[in-house]
């Protein structure tokens, strides 16, 4: 076992609102465990994270292992299909 203090980010965001929550974790520590420690979810009680939560943009699994340095994003639900929005922005134009 590493048992390592690692810093890591979760950041969650809505249109109106951005949070992003720096806290340390001893190592290994997962993506599931970083959003728990954060305190986040007690913010934003709407949070489903099986909806999906990477880092940096990639969209990785709960039981991801963190390293330090490491930004845990926590992902909306679409509100529209991208392919519907670009179309019906074509047809404004």
């Amino acid at each position: 076992m590493d048992d390592r203090l690692i810093e890591v980010e979760v950041a969650y965001a809505r249109p109106e609102r951005q949070v992003i929550v720096r806290i340390k974790m001893t190592t290994p520590a997962t993506i599931e465990q970083a959003i728990k420690a954060s305190g986040i979810l007690d913010q934003f009680p709407e949070i489903d994270p099986l909806i999906g939560v990477g880092l940096f943009g990639h969209q990785l699994p709960l039981e991801t292992q963190l390293q330090g340095g490491d930004r845990v994003e926590i992902y909306r639900p679409l509100m529209i299909d991208p392919r519907e929005a670009r179309r019906a922005r074509a047809l404004r134009k």
